[in-house]
């Protein structure tokens, strides 16, 4: 019987959920979700399935253990209680980062140095040695203290899994690809519904649907950390490529990405012929006020400026406001946004059917969706002096 692991999976604050729904689909135990994590447990080999795709997910971790640290001394005797040497050989490599919230121990260089003290004497005792060289793979001890309580870790995926590998070059304000995928997931792409991305950038949205419905594993494009761990064996990780392999298919899904911008385009272009998706995504410029529904049913996922890091805010609202003005002849067509405006809607002069809040990174975003009919009564709301909306209608909960 295969040996079974605990394993930590991070993701940005409010895509747990569908993090841990994913962890399920591949058949992995569920121990406990909590904001930005799922711990669950698995097989050995699970470290190489999750880390190809989990699509959600910013990192795979091995859990080594968890503890009371509320002092330095809990600290090390609850580090150095830990069985470190099954994974780290004499000569590897063991950095130490981490974080604590709301807990007694606030110094994470303090920390770092406790743990890392702790780590040697276990690998020295087990090892009979008193100085490591170091010069060998390198295997990232995190740390996570929360509540004065640690859990200590290994890293698996080395760069962070929202890093696919497709992306060689981004636009000014590119969104995370985890992120992105995370839209897509909300908005249902459909084969016979048009998929339509009209501030596309670098590509990011369209490809990450059309992945997502050609079932191609999100890391396909890149290496993982773990795969130079000498306990890992290589044969778990062929065996994840090539069930990767197996399981694409080839849907009839269709999507659009139109940039103002010719040249992010061409960009977008280069970003999905590398993810080997070009020929199912249509690119071409076009401003986003000229949508038209061609007759056809469609979705429309969009990330436009948020006038945090590109124009300014007042640039935004008036693009909200065009869009809201142009957009409400899109009849049937679902439409979903997201932006830090909390003010989106008013701009936008609708309502949003269900409004999500999301982060991009650190920054706290909102992702607005529109799916039902828009009525005669709120088609209206461009004309109105305050485009039909009161103060306590605008409150985001």
């Amino acid at each position: 019987m295969e040996e079974r692991i605990e394993l930590v999976a991070t993701c940005l604050f409010g895509l747990e959920k569908f993090l841990g729904e994913e962890i399920d689909s591949l058949g992995y135990e569920r121990i406990l979700t909590m904001d930005g994590r799922v711990i669950f447990s698995g097989p050995v080999s699970a470290i190489a399935r999750c880390n190809l795709w989990l699509r959600f997910a910013e990192r795979v971790l091995i859990r080594m253990g968890s503890f009371p640290a509320a002092s330095f001394e809990e600290l090390f005797q609850g580090v150095r209680a830990l069985p470190w040497e099954r994974w780290i050989g004499p000569d590897d490599a063991f950095p130490v980062k981490g974080h604590a919230v709301r807990s007694a121990l606030k110094s994470i260089p303090d920390c770092q140095s406790i743990v890392k003290k702790a780590v040697v004497e276990r690998l020295g005792r087990e090892y009979g040695i008193n100085w490591f060289s170091e010069e060998g793979t390198r295997m990232q001890i995190e740390f996570f203290i929360l509540n004065d309580t640690a859990d200590l870790l290994i890293d698996t995926s080395g760069a962070p899994l929202y890093k696919r590998g497709y992306r060689k070059k981004a636009g000014e304000a590119p969104i995370r690809e985890t992120l992105a995928a995370a839209m897509c997931r909300i908005a249902r792409p459909r084969e016979d519904v048009l998929f339509w991305d009209p501030f596309c950038g670098s590509g990011t949205i369209p490809i990450e649907a059309t992945l997502m419905m050609n079932r191609i594993a999100p890391g396909s494009f890149r290496s993982f950390l773990g795969e130079e761990f000498l306990d890992l064996p290589e044969s778990i990780w062929r065996q994840a490529r090539q069930e990767a392999q197996d399981l694409r298919i080839r849907s009839g899904f269709e999507a659009y990405g139109s940039d103002i911008d010719p040249a992010m385009v061409e960009l977008a272009k280069e970003n999905a012929a590398s993810a080997g998706v070009l020929d199912q995504i249509r690119f071409f410029p076009k401003n986003a006020l000229g949508l038209e529904t061609q007759g056809r049913r469609g979705t429309v996922v969009c990330n436009p400026p948020y006038g945090e890091r590109m124009d300014s805010r007042e640039e935004a609202h008036r693009l909200y406001s065009a869009m809201g003005a142009h957009w409400k002849n899109l009849d049937r067509w679902q439409i979903y946004v997201i932006t830090s405006d909390e003010e989106f809607q008013r701009h936008y002069g609708r309502r949003a059917d269900q409004i999500r809040k999301l982060y991009n990174g650190m920054l706290k975003c909102f992702y607005y969706q529109f799916y039902k009919p828009q009525n005669e009564f709120e088609k209206t709301f461009h004309d109105s002096k305050n485009h039909g909306f009161k103060k306590k209608e605008r409150t985001i909960k």
